[in-house]
């Protein structure tokens, strides 16, 4: 098993890079090649797949992190490694578990490749994956990302708790995460923008929030 690729950079694309190591050329897809340089030293955590037609594929991400949510995504049944390097390319890692946990289909939906049904399978397939992952400490974000999505999950169980329907909580986490997108915000700050949606007793008011 390939684990991680330190070398230099001598090739960028939209989403590969290739990498000299040890005087071998390497071409590696990574969901945002444009963001290095040429002649940049960079390591990488590396995912090696198998297809049987294609033969080997190498991918490379810049973080343990990142790598883990790209394992997570081709673990969902007819997802291949071309869907979830979509999902990466226009979603950061932290993004990405924000929309699984907020059941944020329409999010999901938006990015390339990826239909209104599809999303709501991945969501499915790894809402209940990843709160699992995050509380036995083996899906560990950076500490800025793992604060943000850990105020989303205790969002969602303090809603739960306080007896709102899967729906309305649904429905006010896709209004907020789209309100929040890409800020940090805190949990109080969050938990008061839920109940003051909430609030109003006809679910069209919180449709046109």
């Amino acid at each position: 098993m390939i684990d991680i690729i330190k070398g230099t950079i001598y090739e960028v694309q939209d989403k590969m890079v290739g990498i000299l190591v040890g005087g071998f050329g390497l071409k590696i897809a990574t969901p945002r090649g444009s963001e290095w340089i040429i002649d940049q030293q960079v390591t990488l955590y590396a995912y090696l797949h198998w297809n049987a037609e294609q033969g080997p594929s190498l991918f490379g991400f810049p973080t343990a992190f990142e790598r883990t949510v790209f394992l997570l995504i081709i673990d969902c049944p007819k997802i291949g490694p071309g869907i979830a390097l979509n999902v990466l390319h226009q979603l950061r890692p932290g993004q990405f578990l924000e929309i699984v946990t907020s059941q944020n289909e329409k999010g999901l939906s938006s990015v390339n490749g990826i239909g209104a049904k599809k999303a709501e399978q991945i969501i499915v397939e790894l809402k209940h994956k990843v709160a699992k992952l995050t509380s036995n400490g083996l899906l560990v974000a950076p500490q800025e990302a793992q604060e943000n999505f850990m105020h989303w999950q205790q969002v969602s169980e303090v809603l739960s708790s306080l007896n709102y329907s899967k729906q309305e909580v649904q429905k006010v986490l896709q209004l907020l995460t789209k309100k929040y997108a890409d800020q940090t915000v805190a949990l109080d700050q969050l938990i008061r923008a839920a109940l003051a949606l909430l609030s109003t007793v006809n679910p069209a008011h919180i449709d046109r929030a």
